[in-house]
């Protein structure tokens, strides 16, 4: 599941997500969703959420370990 259908999100679920200020780095933040902002079934960007934290941005992960911040994949260690 990549975050583009709001089908697969729901109020509590454990995400990450990209904030509007990390697009370019692809910076990756991780928390529960608290509120489902897109109102269509499908992004290609991924469905817009408000985490339990304040924090919005689009989904793209699903189920990950919550309160966690996740390096973008090229520099993840190994």
């Amino acid at each position: 599941m990549n975050g583009q259908n709001r089908s697969d999100i729901k109020i509590g679920l454990e995400v990450e997500i990209v904030l509007k200020q990390d697009q370019r780095t692809g910076r990756l933040t991780s928390g529960k969703v608290a509120d489902i902002l897109t109102s269509s079934s499908f992004h290609p960007r991924g469905i817009k959420v408000r985490l339990e934290s304040g924090q919005v941005g689009r989904v793209q992960k699903i189920g990950i370990a919550p309160d966690k911040t996740a390096k973008p994949s090229d520099e993840r260690e190994l």
